[in-house]
């Protein structure tokens, strides 16, 4: 992805939806009793990264205020 500035908000777009997407997948496979134990904790460690940057990056749109 880029990184200007001018990209964050979409940037921003598109980890929200990544992230809703490996919740449907993750309550998808957990309902269907999905076998995979190392594919479930994979995409719930990629849930939790994503997570992470959709944080790190609404802090970066945020106005700083002053000290």
């Amino acid at each position: 992805m880029k990184s200007n500035h001018h990209s964050l908000p979409r940037q921003l777009i598109d980890l929200r939806i990544a992230h809703a997407d490996l919740d449907a997948r993750i309550d998808q496979g957990t309902l269907q009793g999905m076998p995979d134990d190392f594919l479930v904790r994979r995409l719930k460690k990629r849930r939790l990264a994503l997570r992470d940057e959709i944080d790190r990056l609404e802090r970066a749109l945020q106005p700083q205020e002053p000290a």
